[in-house]
């Protein structure tokens, strides 16, 4: 290297553990869920904390800021359940988050005690049924009827302060999570017009009128339909006025792509990571590095894992396998850290909140992004796809960095302000 500048150079190849303990974070963010709560509470204490810290520590982890948490039952929740199911309650007088007390708010609070500064984002997957046609968890629609939208916007609030109330920020509420799936768990379908006269004539009104903090965001949207749903919302200024940012599932990564070139002033958020089958394999942990890269490129200010710990095979509870971050295995009381732990940590651990992203030009453009951080230190995360090691230079205003990327690795640079 050229310059007088410190350089550090991380790798994690499919043959070694992560061989860096440091700190710093968060272009990544995850899901606290309930079966993860679950796995976490059939290990022995002393791993089931050592998890947690791997997540959240500011000094030796992750260093994850902000997480996504479902409102109600989520597709990974023990069993299915709304925060609200008396019949007719529009006023919502028998609204309440004693069920949470079960998984969801030990997971958070367990998380809080190593990471107090951490926010929340949360989304629900199902309204109460009985605001439901057909009344079901999984599969319907909202009744569209006044009464019934208005208890709703309202059902939404009283979530943000009952957890504010437990010393939990939720600090966005994205409307619907994938409002376009019709699913055999809780979900809900929206069209784009419904989003938008939901947001302009009910939440964003009542929330301005209670003077909530809480940001309402669209999202999470499962679409790459851009005129249908973010275009339509945005360009109403109405709705606009009261939409902080747009939130995409892995299924909207072109949508994403003419948001950002459409609607300059939205912030983006990718809420959702593609969910693999539960075989965590390095593979999958490559692709799940690129669609980072796509997002990041595309203008997200955060990126969003989905299950941070399950048991083996990854198993809900109605039999889907999915990947997660970290495994626990209840017959060993041991924590497996997965590939895409290793991946999500290259891209948290070295970049920091407020960091800048940075153009880049050359053959490694495409596997590669890097960003500028507030303190001054340039961060540089890329892979090698390849089944060789292979060469690479890193040029820039502080000279020239020469790295050897092992094969089949995931890699970050960091040259020191």
């Amino acid at each position: 290297m050229s310059g007088s500048r410190n350089v550090k150079c991380i790798s994690t190849t499919q043959q070694a553990a992560w061989r860096h303990q440091a700190a710093s974070v968060v272009a990544g963010r995850a899901a606290d869920l309930e079966l993860g709560w679950i796995a976490l509470s059939k290990i022995g204490e002393q791993a089931r904390r050592a998890a947690i810290e791997s997540l959240f520590d500011p000094a030796d982890g992750c260093r994850f800021t902000r997480c996504r948490m479902p409102i109600g039952a989520s597709d990974y929740a023990a069993e299915w359940y709304s925060l609200n199911e008396t019949d007719g309650d529009f006023a919502m007088e028998k609204f309440s988050i004693e069920r949470d007390r079960r998984f969801l708010i030990p997971y958070i609070k367990a998380a809080q005690q190593v990471q107090p500064k951490l926010e929340l984002f949360a989304s629900p997957w199902s309204p109460p049924t009985w605001l439901k046609c057909p009344r079901a968890y999984n599969h319907g629609t909202l009744v569209w009827e006044p009464n019934y939208l208005k208890a709703y916007a309202l059902y939404l609030l009283k979530a943000v302060q009952a957890y504010r109330a437990e010393g939990i920020p939720i600090t966005q509420i994205h409307v619907q999570n994938e409002p376009l799936a019709d699913q055999k768990f809780p979900s809900c379908l929206w069209t784009g017009p419904q989003l938008r006269d939901f947001i302009r004539d009910h939440l964003g009104p009542l929330f301005a009128r209670s003077d909530e903090t809480c940001e309402i965001w669209l999202g999470t949207l499962n679409t790459d339909d851009y005129d249908g749903y973010p275009h339509l919302v945005l360009s109403d200024p109405a709705a606009r006025a009261y939409v902080a940012g747009v939130g995409f599932q892995w299924a909207g990564k072109g949508a994403v792509q003419r948001t950002a070139e459409s609607w300059r002033g939205v912030r983006l958020l990718q809420t959702e990571n593609e969910c693999g089958d539960g075989r965590n394999t390095w593979d999958y942990a490559h692709s799940i590095f690129d669609l980072i890269r796509h997002y990041v490129d595309n203008g997200v200010c955060g990126y969003t894992y989905w299950n941070m710990v399950l048991e083996p095979e990854g198993r809900s509870t109605w039999g889907w396998r999915q990947n997660a971050m970290m495994t626990a295995d209840p017959k060993t009381g041991e924590i497996t850290l997965n590939p895409e732990f290793y991946v999500m940590k290259h891209w948290a651990r070295f970049i920091d909140p407020g960091a800048v992203r940075l153009g880049l030009r050359g053959p490694w453009t495409g596997n590669a992004a890097a960003f500028a951080n507030p303190g001054g230190s340039i961060a540089l995360a890329i892979a090698n796809p390849f089944a060789d090691a292979r060469d690479l230079v890193f040029n820039g205003p502080w000279g020239s960095v020469a790295a050897k990327l092992e094969a089949r690795s995931f890699n970050t640079i960091v040259v020191e302000a």
